[in-house]
C-alpha cells in the first residue's frame, strides 16, 4: 500500500513539473501536433484542493493517452489497452502538459488541459499494434466557417456549421485544420462582412495570428430539403480547393444519422488528406528519381603505403550506394579520386562510416580517412 502511494506521489510530482515547465507552442494559439490532445477535461474530488489537483494531473494524462490511441488507432484498441495499462505505464510517454483553464474549491479541482506525448515513443508503441502514424504533418489550413442561415450570415456566433468544424478536432490531423477561437482578438480582427468580401488585409491579420500559411472561407447555406450547400474556394500548400456541392445527412457507423454539417466538414477533411497523400507520393517519386541519379565527388585519399591504399579503396567500393572509384591521380602519399554514388551526400557520409571510413570536408576539399 505504501509503495503504491509512493508511486502515485512521484507521478503527481512529475506531472506537476511537466505542467510548470512545458515548452511554448510553436506558432499560433492552437496546438497542431499529431501527438497532442487539446481540451481534455477532468473533475476530481478529494480531501483538499491540493490533493484533488495532484490526482487531476494523473487522471488527465491517462484520459488523454487513451483519447490519442482511439484517434490514431481505433476505439477498440483504446478499450483493450485500458484493461492492460496502469498510470505508471503511461507516464513515460508524456512529453508535457499545460493548463487551458482551471477552477478549484474545498476538496475539488476542475481543469481543462492540453497534453502532449513523445512522438518517437508513441510511434514505436503504436507500430507494435500495426498502427503506422506519420510524424510529419502538412502545413496547417485555417478554415473560417460562415453560416448563411435564415436570419443572415454568421461568423462568430453559435451555429451548427461552426460547431461542426470545432467538433471535427482537426488541429492534430496529418493535415491540421485550424478553426479560429472566436475570442475578442478574432472578433476585433474580422467581421462577417470582411470574410464574405474577402478583405485581404484583415484576413491576413487573422491568418498570421494562427501562423497558418493557408486560409479558406467555408460558406454553408441550408437547403429546403434538409441539405447543406457548401462553397469553399482558395489556394493551399496542397493545391487549389474548389468545392461547390450540396451535402445531405449521412448514416453514422453506429446507425444514427450524422448531421449534415458534420458530414460536410468530415468530407472536406478527407479531400485535404487525399491531396496530402498525392503530394507525398509525388515527392517520394521525385526523391527516388534523384536517389537513382549518379552523382560524383572529388575526394582526396591520403595513405602511407600501396597496401593501405588498396585496403581503403576496397572499403570505399564496399560502401552502400557507391558505384565507382575513378582514379584521377596517385603518388606515394595519397590519391585523388572521383567518387560516383547515388542518394544524398549525407547518406554517403553515413555509408562511409559503416565501412570504417570518415568522409569530411576541410579547407582542401573532401577527404576520406580510416576512422
Amino acid at each position: 500500500m505504501l509503495q503504491g502511494r509512493a508511486v502515485a506521489a512521484a507521478l503527481a510530482g512529475f506531472l506537476a513539473l511537466a505542467a510548470l515547465f512545458m515548452p511554448a507552442m510553436a506558432g499560433g494559439p492552437v496546438e497542431t501536433s499529431i501527438f497532442a490532445e487539446q481540451g481534455v477535461d477532468v473533475d476530481v474530488t478529494s480531501t483538499d484542493a491540493s490533493s484533488a489537483k495532484n490526482q487531476a494531473l494523473m487522471d488527465v494524462q491517462v484520459k488523454a493517452f487513451f483519447q490519442l490511441i482511439a484517434r490514431l488507432g481505433s476505439p477498440e484498441l483504446a478499450e483493450g489497452l485500458k484493461e492492460k495499462m496502469k498510470p505508471a505505464d503511461i507516464a513515460p510517454f508524456l512529453r508535457s502538459l499545460s493548463i487551458e483553464k482551471e477552477t478549484s474549491g474545498p476538496g475539488r479541482y476542475i481543469g481543462t488541459f492540453t497534453v502532449r506525448f513523445l512522438p518517437g515513443k508513441m510511434q514505436k508503441f503504436l507500430a507494435g499494434y500495426n498502427v503506422n502514424v506519420p510524424v510529419d504533418q502538412s502545413d496547417p489550413v485555417l478554415v473560417i466557417p460562415v453560416y448563411r442561415g435564415p436570419d443572415g450570415p454568421k461568423l462568430w456566433e453559435d451555429n451548427p456549421w461552426r460547431q461542426a468544424w470545432i467538433d471535427l478536432k482537426g488541429e492534430q490531423g496529418v493535415v491540421p485544420i485550424i478553426i479560429p477561437l472566436g475570442d475578442s482578438d478574432d472578433i476585433a480582427a474580422l467581421t462577417t462582412a470582411d470574410a464574405l468580401n474577402g478583405d485581404t488585409v484583415k484576413l491576413d491579420v487573422i491568418r498570421k495570428r494562427y501562423d497558418a500559411p493557408s486560409l479558406l472561407i467555408a460558406q454553408a447555406e441550408p437547403t429546403e430539403d434538409g441539405g447543406l450547400h457548401v462553397y469553399i474556394e482558395g489556394d493551399t500548400k496542397l493545391g487549389r480547393v474548389n468545392i461547390n456541392k450540396i451535402y445531405m445527412p449521412e448514416q453514422a457507423e453506429d446507425g444514427s444519422t450524422l448531421p449534415v454539417e458534420t458530414a460536410a466538414a468530415q468530407a472536406f477533411q478527407k479531400v485535404l488528406y487525399k491531396a496530402y497523400q498525392a503530394q507525398a507520393a509525388k515527392i517520394a517519386e521525385e526523391k527516388a528519381a534523384r536517389d537513382n541519379t549518379p552523382q560524383s565527388l572529388a575526394v582526396t585519399v591520403p595513405f602511407s603505403s600501396p597496401r593501405e591504399w588498396n585496403a581503403i579503396r576496397a572499403r570505399i567500393l564496399n560502401a552502400p550506394n557507391v558505384s565507382a572509384v575513378d582514379l584521377s591521380s596517385l603518388d606515394f602519399s595519397g590519391a585523388t579520386i572521383r567518387l560516383v554514388y547515388t542518394h544524398s551526400l549525407e547518406e554517403l557520409q553515413g555509408n562511409m562510416q559503416r565501412v570504417g571510413l570518415n568522409l569530411t570536408q576541410g579547407g582542401a576539399g573532401w577527404v576520406i580517412q580510416p576512422m
